[in-house]
């Protein structure tokens, strides 16, 4: 393990931080990860270490690094350290039983409703009937059973909502309203549909999205996060597209009369800072009315050498040219910093409400009002608080976070398809224990060269189930084990009986909670008896 710095997660991180192979990211297939860091260079997807110190009382899977990537969670990390509204939503597609992989986005479900959260939990059997050709009999089978272990898990209905796409009206309008901001050819390019793709396929898509941005319907918009496996970063990189292109208005900073990119903006700033002295009118000075003209920040440009940044990052001086030509073009124009608001779909009156609710010095142009005085979180607050007001719907783009595939119990990838490899919620608990009793280990050939080398618990799938499950919120116990493994003090035969026992005793505790909620599912507010008709549509 030269190459490799071993994580006491059951994972891997390249140390050179350079992607092993290609990813490949299937909702609907089997997604393939050869190094987790190839998802932070090929997705944008982040490390979850950089907002881990913002999460007060981390979960147990977000500690031992099984949660290892997110979307923007720094802001549903902010609304919970400050008692603010957030909301966590994830489905699930009955097409088998739910298993210890499923076990993952139940319990974070459950973890984010504990801490005051708005949680969702939704049953994705149109995605079940369309994509994978299920019968409505199977799907209301599998439902229940989902549903009941959820609840058995300790999730909370009088706090939370449980739901199926298929009736829920509310999304499926505002999935024929996000219809009309997706087109097929980005389809084809996100997940490879072609002209053989049946339309409830593609329909289905379309729901999703809308399942997503749901939470935001009830109250408010708020910060939410999506719990899924990486596979499904695609289903949330489409809603975030598809939740700003529904905005009313765009809000940007700018600092004339002309158009900036991100990079473009990041230069100019850096110009105009060094010649007004860091005064800005956007913070309310007027010593900020300086006499920075846009031909005085070309020159001061011109000589600035951008700071080095890497091979994988927007080439800035790419963007300096860009910059450099739209500052000489404005000449002796002013360059004054301020917030702008772009006509994105505003109806006429909501456009007419922005400009008179924008106090202080403002400038109206045909699609876009200038506003100087006033920050940048003040004009998105405001553009979302007249949007609402108009009968917009004001989304948040959702955060998402990500947890790391499970390994198979027989090595591979875990599949609900070969049953030695994975352990479902429902296995009998001597099967359960069975299964892990056969499980291959990252042990060496002999007792011998354990006790010398040490094993492999980086690539152990008895170790995974430590660390994601059956250690539970004892990290002392996930170290005890990782360590005593590495170190050669920990055979593995032993170590599987201890997790064998471990799983007998968790299938047996998990199904008597079962039987408990059958009784709390009955009375709650959902159909597990479709009447509806179709033989399913598996593309």
């Amino acid at each position: 393990m030269n190459e490799d710095t071993p994580r006491t997660d059951g994972g891997t991180e390249r140390a050179d931080g350079e992607p092993s192979e290609d990813v490949a990211l299937d909702p609907w297939g089997s997604a393939s990860v050869g190094d987790y860091a190839d998802l932070f260079a090929e997705f944008g997807i982040e490390a979850f270490d950089d907002v881990a110190d913002d999460v007060v009382d981390p979960h147990y899977l977000m500690r031992r690094g099984v949660i290892f990537g997110h979307r923007e969670y720094d802001v549903v990390a902010e609304a919970m350290a400050n008692d603010e509204p957030f909301a966590a939503l994830s489905g699930f597609m009955p097409t088998g039983d739910p298993h210890i992989g499923h076990k993952l986005v139940f319990d974070e479900l459950i973890w984010h409703q504990r801490r005051g959260g708005d949680v969702f939990g939704l049953i994705a059997d149109l995605e079940a009937h369309s994509a994978r050709g299920m019968s409505w009999d199977e799907i209301d089978e599998h439902a229940r059973s989902y549903l009941l272990s959820l609840l058995a898990l300790g999730f909370d209905p009088e706090e939370g909502e449980l739901y199926r796409q298929s009736d829920n009206r509310a999304v499926q309008d505002l999935g024929f309203e996000l219809g009309s901001k997706a087109n097929f050819s980005e389809f084809e390019a996100i997940y490879g549909f072609d002209g053989e793709t049946n339309i409830s396929h593609m329909q289905s898509v379309v729901t999703q999205t809308a399942d997503i941005l749901y939470p935001q319907l009830v109250d408010e918009p708020k910060p939410t996060v999506i719990p899924v496996g990486p596979d499904q970063d695609p289903h949330v990189r489409l809603t975030r597209d598809l939740a700003t292109r529904m905005r009313y208005f765009k809000v940007t900073e700018a600092f004339a009369s002309f158009e900036l990119d991100d990079e473009e903006r990041t230069l100019v700033r850096a110009a105009y800072d060094a010649l007004a002295g860091g005064d800005d009118p956007a913070s309310g000075d007027e010593a900020g009315d300086s006499d920075v003209r846009c031909e005085d920040a070309a020159a001061w440009l011109a000589d600035y050498e951008p700071p080095e940044v890497d091979a994988e990052a927007v080439d800035l001086e790419e963007a300096k040219a860009s910059a450099l030509d739209k500052l000489r073009a404005g000449g002796r124009e002013p360059l004054r910093p301020r917030v702008r608001f772009l006509d994105r779909n505003a109806t006429d009156e909501a456009f007419e409400a922005l400009i008179g609710a924008i106090a202080g010095e403002k400038r109206v142009f045909e699609g876009h009002v200038d506003a100087f005085g006033m920050t940048r979180e003040a004009a998105e607050s405001l553009a979302r608080e007249v949007e609402i007001d108009h009968d917009g719907f004001g989304f948040r783009q959702p955060s998402s976070i990500y947890h790391r595939f499970m390994t198979g119990l027989t090595g591979g990838k875990m599949s609900s398809s070969i049953p030695a490899s994975h352990i479902s919620l429902l296995d009998d608990p001597e099967d359960g224990y069975d299964k892990v009793r056969s499980a291959t280990t990252g042990g060496r050939d002999t007792a011998e060269k354990q006790r010398e080398l040490g094993g492999e618990a980086d690539e152990c799938p008895v170790y995974e189930l430590y660390a994601y499950l059956l250690a539970g919120d004892d990290d002392g116990l996930a170290t005890e084990v990782y360590s005593e493994c590495v170190n050669g003090e920990r055979l593995c035969g032993g170590c599987k009986e201890q997790a064998a026992e471990l799983m007998r005793e968790f299938l047996e505790e998990h199904q008597e909670k079962r039987a408990e909620a059958e009784e709390l599912l009955e009375d709650l507010d959902i159909d597990l008896d479709s009447d509806r008709r179709g033989t399913g549509g598996e593309h």
